[in-house]
């Protein structure tokens, strides 16, 4: 005789939406998932997806939050509780980058805003003020710590910081587009320290400039 199927607890649904919903967007796009496949992956009927999101752009937002948003706060929190030279924070943020990137589902994600924005540019505008918004300002001020103590020589905080993230952009766009049909695997770990030894030289203060 067959056992009867466990109920999951309602606070456990949330996340297993989200879950279906992942799976669903990376395998078909934003404009190809139907709220009805996400609740036969997750198991569950439309209309409980309802309870916990009101369309196909709320859920997708859901999955930025969850893929994405919580790496972010975890390079936030490192920040905010360093003390002492941040110079040694900058292989470590990279590092941790080219992890997120290489064991979860933010590299997916990343992919999915940039081919899908111009068609929905709600999902863009999201990432851009949920994600980007909220990280490269952190970054900018890690910069300007190192400027204001004398580790780093004066630079544009706001275009160093876009030129230490573009190696990770590459690092997504190449795992997720140019991989999948045949391009050599990139080791984004070794990207990321390659990236910041050039950064942490070309910081470096120049003779008699810094104090």
């Amino acid at each position: 005789m067959k056992a009867p199927k466990q109920r999951r607890a309602p606070a456990a649904r949330p996340q297993e939406i989200i879950d279906a919903a992942l799976a669903q967007f990376v395998e078909t796009g934003f404009a190809g998932t139907r709220l009805d496949d996400v609740a036969r992956r997750a198991g569950l009927s439309k209309a409980a997806i309802y309870l916990y999101f009101a369309d196909k752009t709320a859920l997708f937002k859901g999955v930025v939050q969850h893929a994405v948003g919580s790496n972010l706060g975890q390079v936030e929190a490192m920040l905010a509780g360093h003390r002492g030279p941040v110079a040694p924070l900058l292989p470590r943020i990279l590092e941790f980058l080219a992890d997120r990137i290489e064991h979860t589902p933010m590299a997916a994600v990343a992919k999915l805003v940039i081919s899908e924005s111009r068609a929905f540019p709600e999902i863009g505008q999201f990432y851009l003020k949920e994600v980007i918004g909220r990280g490269l300002p952190v970054m900018e001020g890690l910069i300007r710590r190192g400027i204001d103590q004398g580790e780093f020589r004066e630079v544009d905080a706001f275009m160093a910081v876009r030129s230490m993230m573009g190696p990770m952009l590459l690092a997504i766009l190449w795992r997720t587009v140019f991989e999948p049909i045949g391009a050599d695997k990139l080791d984004v770990p070794s990207l990321a320290r390659h990236h910041a030894d050039l950064m942490l030289h070309a910081l470096r203060p120049v003779a008699g400039e810094a104090a």
